[in-house]
Formats: structure tokens, C-alpha cells, sequence
């Protein structure tokens, strides 16, 4: 294999890596662009969305059937309810807290992280759970070049899931009023913006597009674990915060380099997959060195 085909490969494979990191970064830079919360719990959230399109596959698979079919419902369903449980957490554990100095509200991000980890731990007995999606080994050759259609639909979906989320951003009503509230929220309530609503709206939408992470990976990977959420949680915050946290463009960019990254640093003579880790944090480490806001971010100043 030439080193312009194991090039091509690896950059097929960090697409992949890359659009789950994605989907889940946009997350935490819409909610913290919105409320400015750093939700340490969205890994979590991601996990969730896991094991809900798991249950749902187990159920629609007689049906439908185990393939693509029998996950985009699971992931249909899966973003659906697990934006709903966005929405609760949002409520019940932020929503008092928003007034809150910034120390105490990441204290309780945390304790909604784990609490939804516990939770799941509980229920699974700290098990895998083979998600049971049967999704075949085709795809196209192009040379010594491999890419399966599932990776092609896994990017396919990613990249629609993002271009659509950016509509929204861009030409809806809410998604202009998310805006306005990320640069004066008490300006909007004065302007007579529901910014509770507005609020639960982007915790819904956050937390669904990290449940279509979560059923894809599980779907992509063959398993569901309740500590799937960690390292992911952890990788997409740092893509968030490499493309600028809070920047929706940003939140894509960054997810696709981390990915792109990780793939081809395992490729260097000598170093191996453990590596992948060290490249990724010293990445985010000159990032914030050399442009503490982000690639795409906007440097912020406080109102007085």
C-alpha cells in the first residue's frame, strides 16, 4: 500500500471519527453560546442517546428489520427522547441555577454527568450491550482504497444533521432569537423573547443531535457501554473549544480536525494508537497558546 492510499484511507477514517466529534461538540457551543454553561454532562447525554436507540432497535428490528433502515428509526426515536430528557435536565438542574455564580452550575453539570452514568451502570450491571444492527461489509474499491457504505452513510448523515442544524441557525425565528440571546439575554426578555423557551429549544436540539451520535456510533461500533460517554465527552469539548466554544461553524470544524488528527497521528513511524490522545490535547493546548478564542471564535467582553 502507497503512502498516497494509506493518505486516502486515513482521511476516510478521520471523517468518520471526525463527524461523531462533530455532532457532538455542536452541543456543548450551542448551550454554552446560549446560557454560557459548559454542560459537562453532554457525554453523558450522548450515552443515553446510545442506549435509547439500542432499546428502540431491539424492539422495530423484528419489524424493519437490524440495518439502516431499523436505525434511523432507533435514531429517530433516539433524538426525539433524548432531546426531551435535554429539556428535563435543563429544567429541573440548570434552569435554578442560571443565576448562580459559574462555579456552582459546573458543579451540578457534573452531578447530572453522573448521575445519568450511575444510572446506566445500574441498569446494565456495567455490561457492553451488543446493539444488534446488521449493517453489512460492501462498499466501493477505488484502488487499494476501501470505503464502506457505512462509513458513507455515517458522514452522509453527519453532514446533513449539521447543514441543517446551521438552516435553523441561520433562517428560523428561533434560531435568530438564539443568537440574540447569546449576545444580551436580558436586552431579548426586554424585547419580549420567551428566553426560557428559547433555552429549552437548544437544550432539545443539543441533546438530540448527540443521541444521533450516540445510536450511530453504537450502531457503527456493534455496542452500547455506559462509560461510551467519557473519552467522547472530553474529545468533543476540546473540539468545541479548538473551532471556538460557542461557534456553531467552529464546533464542526474543530470536531473534523480532532478526527482527521487522531486518524493520521497513529500513522507516524514509531507511534502507535496510544498516542492519539497526546495529540489531540497538545493540539488544543497550542490552540489556546496562539488563539485563546478558538479558530472561529470571537473574543467576548463582559457588560458591566
Amino acid at each position: 500500500m502507497s503512502v498516497f492510499d494509506i493518505f486516502l484511507q486515513q482521511l476516510v477514517n478521520g471523517l468518520v471519527l471526525g463527524s461523531f466529534y462533530a455532532l457532538v461538540a455542536l452541543g456543548y457551543t450551542m448551550i454554552y453560546g446560549v446560557v454560557k454553561l459548559l454542560n459537562f454532562a453532554h457525554g453523558d447525554v450522548y450515552m443515553v442517546g446510545g442506549f435509547v436507540g439500542f432499546l428502540v432497535l431491539s424492539v422495530v428490528a423484528p419489524m424493519v428489520g437490524p440495518g439502516w433502515t431499523g436505525v434511523a428509526v432507533s435514531m429517530v426515536v433516539a433524538m426525539i427522547a433524548v432531546g426531551f430528557l435535554g429539556v428535563v435536565i435543563q429544567r429541573v438542574a440548570y434552569q435554578p441555577m442560571l443565576n448562580a455564580p459559574r462555579l456552582s452550575i459546573l458543579i451540578t453539570a457534573l452531578a447530572v454527568s453522573l448521575v445519568l452514568q450511575n444510572g446506566v451502570l445500574t441498569l446494565t450491571h456495567g455490561q457492553y450491550q451488543p446493539m444488534g444492527a446488521d449493517l453489512g461489509f460492501g462498499g466501493v474499491n477505488l484502488g487499494l482504497l476501501f470505503i464502506s457504505y457505512n462509513q458513507m452513510i455515517l458522514v452522509g448523515t453527519a453532514a446533513a444533521l449539521m447543514i441543517a442544524l446551521e438552516l435553523f441557525v441561520s433562517r428560523t425565528q428561533y434560531g435568530r432569537a438564539m443568537r440574540a440571546i447569546s449576545i444580551d439575554k436580558d436586552m431579548c426578555r426586554l424585547m419580549g423573547i420567551n428566553v426560557t423557551a428559547v433555552i429549552a429549544v437548544t437544550f432539545f436540539i443539543g441533546s438530540a443531535l448527540a443521541a444521533a451520535a450516540g445510536t450511530m456510533a453504537g450502531a457503527y461500533y456493534g455496542s452500547v457501554w455506559y462509560f461510551m460517554g467519557f473519552l467522547i465527552g472530553i474529545k468533543a469539548f476540546t473540539a468545541a473549544v479548538i473551532g471556538g466554544i460557542g461557534s456553531i461553524p467552529g464546533a464542526m470544524l474543530g470536531g473534523l480536525i480532532l478526527g482527521l488528527l487522531e486518524s493520521f497521528g497513529t500513522q507516524i513511524p514509531g507511534i502507535g494508537s496510544e498516542w492519539k490522545d497526546v495529540f489531540s490535547f497538545a493540539v488544543l493546548i497550542l490552540v489556546l497558546v496562539l488563539k485563546p478564542t478558538g479558530l472561529l471564535g470571537k473574543s467576548e467582553q463582559e457588560r458591566m
